[in-house]
Parts: structure tokens; C-alpha cells; sequence
């Protein structure tokens, strides 16, 4: 068994096609980036608008980040 076939708390990543894990180590992602994959992913599944305000807000913290530098 493999982390990708067992999933704590819930399905909203197992039926994915590539799981989003994955495809922020795939693509080097960094924290905010990764959890804007993350809840976007799983917004249908999951948490609803309420994701994607998680999302939203995770994406309001990297643009502050990158203005400032």
C-alpha cells in the first residue's frame, strides 16, 4: 500500500487523476503555491466556496509576498 492509496480523513484526493501532492513535488511548488493547488482541487469534493476562499486567501498571501520583494 502505497500514501497515494490510503488517505486520512476523507476521499476528496483518492479518485483523482493526479493527485495534487504530486503535482506540487512534480512542478517544485512552494507552501503558498501548493495550497492554492490544493484547495482548488478539492473544492467540489470537500469544502465548497469555502475552499476556495482557503485558496483565495493562500493566493492574496504569495501576491503580498512578491510585491514586497
Amino acid at each position: 500500500m502505497t500514501t497515494n492509496t490510503q488517505q486520512v480523513a476523507g476521499v476528496h484526493y483518492k479518485d483523482k487523476v493526479i493527485q495534487p501532492w504530486d503535482y506540487i513535488a512534480a512542478n517544485a511548488l512552494g507552501y503558498f503555491e501548493g495550497n492554492v493547488i490544493k484547495y482548488v482541487s478539492r473544492w467540489r469534493d470537500k469544502g465548497g466556496v469555502e475552499d476556495l476562499r482557503k485558496a483565495r486567501h493562500y493566493l492574496d498571501k504569495l501576491i503580498e509576498l512578491e510585491c514586497r520583494a
